[in-house]
């Protein structure tokens, strides 16, 4: 018998649902269950297929346990090799790249010296930093926030570049991006699972929290799909499982603005009923193949075309085929020589004599 996982928090309306979804589709020799954990023991099975992440950002001791669970061989959504390793400007370069339209984005060091560090830790940074470059390249209005973080928090707007330092000396041993301001017509949060399926859900950062979801855009089909393509694109290049994307279009292009949400609201109160369902169904039979497919004592994260990709990858690809290459050689040499052999003059002579 596989089992489906779910380790979460304060939340409450996602994670039962998700259980009771996927154990009413009742797939066989599969069910699902909240995470328990009595303890934690190196290299130890988790006694879990699947684990679905909701909280470890917020617990390090949940993280821990999810990399040991993922070496044992549970398929952990989403990879917590790469959630640990991944940030938002990261995110925005990595963009760029792969074609897909993101603000213009400086990283910038933090206004207070981060603890057990003094002026000498930092003999590489020229101060003062190069900051009209750095304003004249992203333009005003725009937002400050931290280049690893979530739920809206520390984000500033930006009038001016007084405004800017006034804000970026509150703002501590936080490390910040500075970003263009997009002034959208429309807006929109994307859900990705499985790096294929995609709930473009309109959306008003503007509006009170409780009321975002309150928006209402005229969109042409062919918008709507390159929004789907692009979504798709971030989570495939990233190797997230369960995302979320921020879309504001502007002069009718969108522009990704923000998308490492790997444990993104899905609570019903939310997003609504209908976005809600669509959620808790499409993560139920993902969940449901990720069992299926998952291999006991085997690395069964998934893991993005970026890392894929890598020149570390390519370089062991290479020299696989050239170790290889010798052997096949080796082993083609007998069957080559034999038919010389047959075709050789000498041979032919030697025989008719």
């Amino acid at each position: 018998m596989k089992k489906i996982g779910i380790l979460f928090g304060q939340e409450n309306t996602f994670p039962q649902a998700f259980v009771d979804r996927v154990n009413r589709i009742n797939p066989p020799g599969i069910f699902a269950e909240f995470v328990t954990i009595d303890k934690v023991i190196q290299g130890a099975d988790s006694g879990y297929a699947v684990i679905i992440d909701r909280i470890s950002q917020d617990v390090p001791f949940y993280r821990a346990y999810l990399k040991n669970a993922a070496m044992a061989g549970t398929a952990v959504i989403n990879n917590p090799f790469w959630w640990s390793a991944d940030d938002k400007f990261f995110n925005n370069a990595l963009a760029e790249k792969v074609g897909v339209p993101v603000p213009r984005t400086v990283l910038l060091p933090s206004n207070k010296h981060p603890e057990d560090t003094n002026d000498k830790s930092f003999r590489n940074l020229i101060y003062p930093f190069d900051w009209n470059t750095i304003f004249d390249y992203v333009g005003f209005p725009a937002y400050m926030k931290p280049y690893a973080g979530g739920g809206w928090k520390h984000v500033y707007r930006l009038e001016d570049k007084e405004d800017f330092f006034r804000q970026h000396s509150e703002t501590g041993q936080l490390v910040m991006m500075l970003q263009e301001e997009i002034d959208f017509s429309q807006y929109f949060r994307c859900f990705c699972i499985g790096g294929t399926e995609v709930r473009i859900m309109p959306y008003n950062p503007r509006h009170p929290h409780h009321l975002r979801y309150d928006a209402n855009y005229t969109s042409s089909p062919a918008l709507l799909e390159q929004i789907t393509q692009h979504v798709q694109t971030l989570n495939q290049y990233l190797g997230y499982d369960f995302n979320t994307v921020e879309i504001a279009v502007r002069g009718g292009v969108p522009y990704a603005i923000d998308f490492c949400n790997p444990a993104p609201d899905a609570d019903l109160h939310s997003i609504g009923a209908e976005h809600f369902e669509w959620i808790v169904e499409t993560s139920a039979r993902y969940a449901i193949e990720r069992a299926i497919a998952q291999k006991p004592g085997k690395d069964n994260l998934t893991w993005g075309k970026f890392v894929q990709r890598s020149p570390a990858k390519t370089k062991s690809a290479t020299n696989k085929k050239e170790a290889a290459a010798p052997k096949a050689k080796k082993e083609a040499a007998p069957k080559e020589r034999k038919a010389a052999a047959k075709k050789s003059p000498v041979k032919k002579q030697q025989k008719e004599k």
